[in-house]
């Protein structure tokens, strides 16, 4: 995947930002423990919303852009060590 400064560098290639997909499952870390691992699974989403099925049950969560433009969100609440989970981290199946 290529990174937004990559793409600055060579301006031919298109870049491509990773977005959650309505089916898909993606996995995050805690800040504190990295081995601690969850996923959430999206069943819908809008343009700026997306509802996954997570540890906590179903919620509703506000996408958000990270440092390299692909979405983000926060499914345990947004706080300083909140674990964050990115479109990136796309589970196989």
């Amino acid at each position: 995947m290529e990174t937004a400064g990559e793409a600055l560098r060579n301006p031919t290639k298109q870049m491509t930002v990773p977005t959650f997909q309505v089916g898909q499952s993606y996995s995050g870390r805690f800040i504190g423990d990295a081995d601690a691992v969850f996923q959430v699974k999206i069943l819908a989403r809008t343009a700026k919303t997306v509802t996954v099925l997570g540890p906590q049950g179903m919620a509703q969560h506000r996408v958000s852009r990270d440092h390299d433009g692909g979405e983000q969100i926060y499914p345990f609440g947004k706080y300083s060590m909140a674990p964050v989970c990115r479109a990136m981290r796309l589970v196989a199946a």
